[in-house]
């Protein structure tokens, strides 16, 4: 399993965040090598790493300003097993440098993750809440993209020019890039709306509906400001459950690509609280 998973929406509060910390401790509880690369200037996925984002020597921004090496830039996660790319606000400035750039700007990630991607199984990007050059920068250097979304009046509209933004990336940028999969967050199935808009996209999307469900779960909302992922918070709570699960259905998916014969399943509980994101 060698993927680069850019984690991406541009509507913000669906869970990119939650799923990205949460999911690279679930996978480094499998064992797998994981990078996760914190690409929002508002460093939420450094900190709920339980990294200082304010005191890295090195961070996403130099490394796409080509001022130090990808691997200059890692940070180990203390509670986790995995690696992280810390980044603070300077990525604003660094995002500015580069729309000055003439050539090669969209490449500067994939680039700088040449000499490192063999040392991983798993890199994950979080990106921020905007198609803006820092998310361009992701997509290009992704293999894939996870679309984390609420089941909400807007969200398949949102899914919708997502999606052509990443066929116009795939036709000039990075013809591998691909919808890896859709994951329905902070899933209350007592709501009507939910269910309606949840049943939507396995008719649009079918199997690239992750089956794994993330709840709404107070423990998950939680474990940010303890600044660990919610495995080290309560193991047993069904946040982390769910992204172990979404852990285990990505490896089964990366080791059998075909088609699941299995329905997705929208049948998640609910604790009382959003994951955020």
């Amino acid at each position: 399993m060698k993927r680069v998973i850019a984690i991406a929406n541009q509507k913000g509060g669906v869970g990119k965040t939650t799923t990205a910390v949460n999911l690279a401790a679930s996978l480094s509880a499998t064992k797998r090598r994981v990078l996760l690369i914190d690409m929002d200037p508002q460093g939420n996925a450094t900190m709920g790493c339980g990294v200082d984002k304010n005191a890295q020597a090195r961070t996403t921004c130099d490394v796409l300003l080509g001022e130090c090496s990808a691997l200059e830039a890692l940070v180990p996660v203390a509670a986790g097993g995995f690696m992280v790319m810390p980044a603070n606000q300077d990525l604003t400035a660094a995002e500015i440098r580069l729309l000055s750039v003439m050539a090669g700007r969209e490449f500067k990630l994939r680039n700088a993750l040449k000499p490192i991607r063999d040392s991983f199984d798993v890199i994950l990007i979080d990106c921020p809440p905007s198609l803006n050059m820092l998310t361009l920068n992701a997509l290009v250097a992704a293999d894939s993209v996870m679309v984390p979304m609420q089941c909400e009046y807007y969200a398949l509209e949102g899914l919708s020019a997502l999606s052509h933004t990443i066929e116009q990336i795939r036709a000039n940028l990075n013809p591998e890039l691909e919808i890896g999969g859709v994951l329905r967050t902070m899933f209350d199935p007592r709501n009507n709306l939910a269910n309606e808009v949840s049943a939507q996209l396995l008719e649009h999307f079918g199997d690239r509906v992750y089956r794994t469900v993330i709840p709404r779960n107070v423990r998950l909302a939680e474990a940010p400001s303890f600044g660990v992922p919610v495995l080290f918070h309560d193991k047993d709570s069904r946040g982390a459950l769910a992204y172990l699960a979404l852990a285990g259905e990505l490896i089964r998916r990366a080791d059998d690509p075909g088609p699941s014969d299995a329905a997705p399943s929208a049948d998640a509980p609910n604790d009382g609280a959003h994951s955020g994101s």
